[in-house]
């Protein structure tokens, strides 16, 4: 009897786990997932040497989650109630559904970086997106104790080895709001940037500064407010009401640009004709404003999709091209820009 017992208590430390079966196949953890959750997006190949893999190790879900590798990831924003959040989110759901992977969307509460790292790690989560927040080094630290994989979109800090980020080309986004502006003649042209404490809106102004300069104009009209509506209005009405005023703006964000476009209706101009107007980022409500807004389209829906992708790759321990990827702007001209009068 003590002989089968002993056999019994080594063969239970050998049992093997998810990562051992996706090592012995030579594929990632959410693919051998697929497999035992029957899912169909997996080649006949690929399904067979994981199959075999499971067959050679006698392989058994561990605390009878049958052929549910169910897995969540937690994205977490400062604010979940506005246009871009939602284009995240959009796009993250949908490579969710491609990894086999529930993402659930959070607003952050404000926890210490220990208390933060125990509640995701305790919670069961596979892994965690951060959008737009600043990150410490005890944060980061913190998470790489609980064994959790992070990915952040939009860092506030500037990209670094020390954590994985993805962002977009927001300095050539300016150059390209800006010149266009330029382009249909504007000379005195306004930009309210988002707070300078984030990257993406340092290089936004840096890329309006660069056109600007350029075009031999060395005198830029600057304000900074939060990505919002009141800061859009508060800032250009400020503006529009000297005699002197801008004749286009170049709003850091859409949410900023709807906000002048109202500070114009109230002032009694039309946009475009006396106000030409330009936004970032061309979430779903750009192309319903009157006028539709001219924008610089930001790839947020291909941004949650990466991701999530890139947290399944580091969470199956698979190496990432690089730690900080930025994916193309580019400019959706609309009628809310016109030549200047």
């Amino acid at each position: 009897m003590a002989s089968d017992a002993s056999e019994n208590i080594s063969t239970s430390a050998r049992r093997p786990t998810l990562a051992t079966v996706a090592s012995a196949a030579g594929v990632s953890m959410p693919t051998v997932s697929k497999v035992l959750n029957g899912r169909l997006d997996v080649s006949a190949a690929t399904r067979a040497k994981v199959e075999q893999a499971i067959r050679d190790l006698r392989y058994v879900p561990v605390a009878g989650r049958a052929r549910s590798e169910e897995r969540f990831v937690e994205i977490v924003f400062d604010d979940l109630l506005n246009p871009y959040a939602a284009e995240i989110i959009n796009g993250a759901a949908d490579a969710g559904l491609g990894e086999g992977v529930t993402v659930i969307p959070k607003r952050h509460t404000g926890d210490t970086p220990r208390e933060w790292a125990r509640r995701v790690s305790a919670s069961g989560r596979d892994g965690i997106i951060i959008v737009t927040s600043v990150l410490t080094s005890e944060q980061i630290a913190r998470f790489r104790e609980a064994g959790l994989p992070m990915v952040v979109i939009d860092t506030v800090n500037l990209p670094s080895a020390e954590f994985t980020s993805i962002g977009s080309t927001n300095f050539t986004g300016g150059v390209a709001a800006t010149d266009h502006l330029l382009k249909l003649g504007h000379r005195r042209i306004g930009h309210i940037s988002g707070p300078l404490t984030l990257a993406c809106s340092v290089a936004r102004r840096h890329g309006y500064r660069a056109a600007l300069d350029r075009a031999g104009i060395y005198d830029p009209i600057e304000a900074m407010g939060w990505f919002s509506y009141d800061t859009g209005v508060r800032e250009a009405s400020t503006w529009l009401g000297r005699p002197e005023r801008p004749t286009a703006i170049f709003a850091g964000s859409d949410q900023i640009a709807f906000g002048v476009m109202e500070a114009a209706r109230l002032a009694g101009l039309r946009v475009p004709e006396d106000l030409s107007v330009v936004g970032f980022d061309d979430t779903y409500a750009a192309a319903s404003t009157s006028p539709p807004l001219t924008t610089v389209h930001q790839p947020l829906k291909e941004m949650g999709e990466l991701a999530v992708r890139t947290l399944m790759r580091l969470r199956a321990g698979e190496p990432v091209a690089s730690h900080h990827v930025e994916l193309a702007t580019r400019l959706e001209v609309r009628a809310s820009t016109a030549p200047v009068r």
